[in-house]
């Protein structure tokens, strides 16, 4: 336990800050899961509609670095090459 006054105040700022981090990555969990969610139904324009609005919310966690910016243009890169699949199985 921090036995200072300037020690108690960082543990209680780390521990806010832990609770509002994991909160965004579960907003990006969220997001990545919806465009899964629509690749899946088989609707390629839902899932371009759905793709366009999370990588928004992806692109403005990765700039806070919550998580790393490789891992966010790897996801985006794989459901985007999902996604063009779909048009490629369609036609």
């Amino acid at each position: 336990m921090a036995n200072s006054a300037q020690a108690r105040k960082r543990a209680r700022q780390a521990d806010k800050q832990r609770a509002h981090n994991a909160s965004l990555r579960s907003t990006l969990r969220t997001a990545i899961k919806s465009v899964r969610k629509a690749i899946v139904a088989g609707d390629k324009a839902a899932a371009q509609s759905i793709f366009q609005q999370s990588v928004s919310v992806i692109d403005r966690i990765a700039d806070k670095q919550i998580v790393h910016k490789n891992m966010v243009s790897r996801t985006k890169s794989r459901l985007s090459a999902q996604i063009k699949a779909m048009g490629a199985a369609a036609a």
